[in-house]
């Protein structure tokens, strides 16, 4: 596995059209980071992501992907740059197998030059993270649980052989013990050197797993530090996550 990159989002405001959601927005991860944004609903997160990956309107500040400046590569390049993007939904095809979906994404894989590993190979590392895909290869991913198709999305995303990962809300409407092993897995990914951005609304396990934090509210942010020192803090919980002490 390629080790990580760094990323910048510096001083960014941006939205959709003339709507500005993100309001002079500034966060890092370092190689290999995992680093948590989380925050009340409607605070930005996910429009976060999708601006660090080109889906929004730009209005002032830059994105660095390494010393790249990406603030304007468009969202169909960036996977080649060894970027990955999970969304909350519409994140697999649904009408091809779990093993077409996974296909699709060695293609992107293959032409960024790293195709020497045949499909078997990347696949068999993929089906030893993920045994449950390979019980249901041949299953349409439509017809997987909501559980099984987050990790088929990350499965996707995972075999593009990417340097930087974004994950929105990857455990949103899972059960507990889904949403546990998929939190087991983030921290598994970050562990192999990839840098990871997560949002996600359960904002104590995201924390507990992930290296540092941020803390988004209405469109800033709020609070920044180590996910340890967020967790013990004697107010942001209660103020801005939603977490008794």
């Amino acid at each position: 596995m390629e080790e990580g990159l760094p990323i910048r989002v510096e001083n960014i405001k941006a939205g959709y059209g003339k709507l500005e959601i993100l309001h002079g927005v500034s966060i890092r991860a370092e190689l290999g980071e995992l680093v948590a944004i989380v925050g009340p609903n409607g605070s930005g997160k996910s429009t976060l992501l999708k601006t660090i990956f080109g889906f929004t309107n730009i209005y002032e500040g830059r994105i660095l992907l390494g010393d790249m400046d990406i603030t304007k590569t468009p969202p169909h390049k960036k996977p080649y740059l060894g970027m990955a993007y999970v969304p909350q939904v519409a994140n697999v095809f649904p009408s091809l197998s779990v093993e077409e979906n996974l296909r699709l994404s060695y293609i992107v894989f293959r032409k960024r030059g790293d195709g020497a590993r045949k499909f078997s190979q990347v696949l068999a590392d993929i089906y030893e993270m993920f045994p449950i895909l390979k019980e249901r290869r041949k299953q349409k991913a439509g017809t997987l649980s909501g559980g099984e198709r987050q990790m088929l999305a990350i499965a996707r995303a995972l075999l593009t052989q990417p340097r930087v990962m974004l994950l929105d809300e990857p455990t949103a409407a899972l059960a507990p013990k889904i949403a546990e092993e998929i939190f087991r897995i983030i921290r598994e990914i970050a562990n192999k050197g990839i840098t990871v951005l997560l949002v996600e609304q359960n904002a104590k396990r995201a924390l507990e797993i992930s290296d540092r934090g941020y803390i988004l509210v209405q469109g800033k942010v709020a609070y920044e530090g180590h996910s340890r020192e967020i967790l013990s803090h004697p107010e942001l919980g209660k103020l801005y996550l939603g977490l008794l002490k």
